[in-house]
């Protein structure tokens, strides 16, 4: 039921305006209100603060569907779920959950995860943003870079260094309002993709905020980080797969349709077979998505699992991209057919919350874990 309403909202309300925000890189204000009325910007934020309290698996399905109507409206609701409540749930006090939580859950207000820096990228560790405690507040100095919904947000969860001395066990986490003094944002990229979302740098020049701001312990940033990532790439492995199934959507509607040698092109055995290979690469991708899920619903570990899912899902989706420009030739290749949007957002799901490079490493790294235990 859920996949079928989040379906219909994406055929209805997404599909026919994608392209349109895509061209005039346009935040969807208006649709995502309205997944906050359907609880889409807190799938498993428990009913006490005015989530749907749902289950990881049900949050896949949903960033799979919404992102299959478009990829850029999948992002912003998988960073409002998982990069920005995700750790406020798990890490936050009473207190914090009900202040940060609650308004950010019915699409009026949604947030954003400041993580990465102009010169640390896939250095999580290497925090040059810094914080200092002045009396009962915190002095936040430094940039973050890459930071989805930067200019929609009204909040931001922000990773800086408390203690230099102790490298990674000394990055602290905070909650930020936005807008707020001392917090400006750079310009909005002009991106190859999921340009509906803004991206941008958040510019931290003696910013206050109250010491109460602190999210969870002091030096528990970057285990902070790392968790909320495990989960976030679940989220992005689910817009991968929305952005696959929308390309071999897109391939198979047109191969059935374009006629040639007086027959359409379905009938070519080099379709078929790619055809075939997309499909396969879709499923196997979408099956690690939902057994990563399923291993966080039921509080088993699931980093490796997660990694391997945002790997398989992200390289399926760029090949299942490039195959459906391949398949609908010239027509592919402008924009006319979504194909080409298709290709250019599924190229950052190899890049964001992780590169395939980091997920390799990840998953290699548990491995061997696991072997020498």
């Amino acid at each position: 039921m859920l996949r079928q309403t989040c379906r219909d909202f994406a055929e209805k309300e997404l599909m026919p305006l994608a392209a349109q925000l895509d061209k005039e890189h346009r935040f969807p204000a208006e649709q995502v209100k309205k997944m906050g009325g359907l609880g889409l910007l807190a799938m498993d934020v428990p009913e006490e603060y005015k989530g749907a309290g749902l289950d990881y698996l049900a949050y896949s399905i949903a960033v799979e569907e919404i992102s299959r109507g478009c990829a850029s409206t999948g992002v912003i609701i998988s960073v409002n779920n998982s990069l920005y409540l995700g750790p406020i749930l798990k890490f936050g006090s009473e207190e914090q959950k009900h202040k940060w939580i609650a308004p950010f859950t019915g699409g009026e207000k949604i947030g954003c995860f400041a993580l990465s820096e102009p010169g640390n990228g896939s250095d999580a560790g290497a925090a040059s943003t810094v914080a200092r405690l002045d009396g009962d507040e915190w002095v936040l100095n430094g940039t973050k870079a890459w930071i989805t919904n930067a200019w929609d947000a009204s909040a931001t969860v922000v990773f800086a260094t408390t203690d230099k001395s102790l490298k990674h066990k000394g990055i602290s986490a905070f909650l930020v309002p936005m807008p707020t003094a001392g917090l400006s944002l750079g310009k909005k990229e002009d991106k190859l993709g999921i340009r509906a979302s803004s991206t941008a740098n958040l510019i931290f020049e003696d910013c206050r905020i109250p010491k109460a701001n602190l999210l969870g312990q002091l030096g528990m940033g970057f285990k902070i980080a790392m968790q909320t990532l495990d989960a976030g790439r679940i989220g992005i492995a689910s817009q991968a797969l929305g952005i696959a199934q929308a390309a071999l959507d897109c391939a198979v509607d047109y191969a059935e349709k374009r006629m040639a040698f007086g027959s359409p092109i379905t009938k070519l055995q080099a379709v078929q077979f790619k055809l075939a290979d997309m499909a396969v690469a879709l499923e196997g991708a979408r099956l690690l998505t939902w057994r990563a899920a399923m291993l966080k619903d039921n509080g088993k570990p699931f980093t490796k699992e997660a990694a391997m899912a945002k790997l398989a899902a992200s390289e399926a989706a760029t090949a299942i991209a490039h195959q459906a420009i391949q398949i609908l030739g010239g027509m592919g290749y402008v924009t006319e057919m979504p194909a080409e949007r298709h290709y250019r957002d599924a190229r950052i799901t190899e890049i964001y919350e992780g590169t395939s490079e980091i997920q390799r490493l990840v998953i290699a790294g548990q491995l061997l874990k696991a072997y020498r235990s």
